[in-house]
């Protein structure tokens, strides 16, 4: 399996950090208030970072260890090289 962490970028400014096997259905669904908790009460504004490349155990203690960091750590991490959104958008535009 290809797990992913992402994270969102919320419209309150805040971050959203998850893991998922297909990003735009699961944006899609934080997107109508489906799965997360975190979504009933703000919207996903865009997807801001992307990770693939891992198992479901690697996925889940990286979200984890991102999920720690404090914004500016996320600030950091989203413009590294280990992102991979403008591929990932490369490959999703219509």
């Amino acid at each position: 399996m290809n797990w992913t962490v992402y994270i969102i970028l919320c419209t309150d400014n805040t971050l959203y950090t998850g893991i998922t096997l297909n990003v735009t259905r699961r944006f899609d669904q934080h997107a109508v208030g489906q799965g997360a908790k975190y979504f009933r009460s703000r919207q996903p504004e865009q997807l801001v970072y992307i990770e693939p490349g891992h198992n479901r155990s690697s996925a889940t203690k990286r979200e984890s260890n991102l999920k720690k960091l404090n914004r500016e750590e996320k600030s950091q991490v989203i413009t590294s090289g280990m992102n991979k959104i403008a591929e990932y958008l490369l490959q999703h535009s219509p």
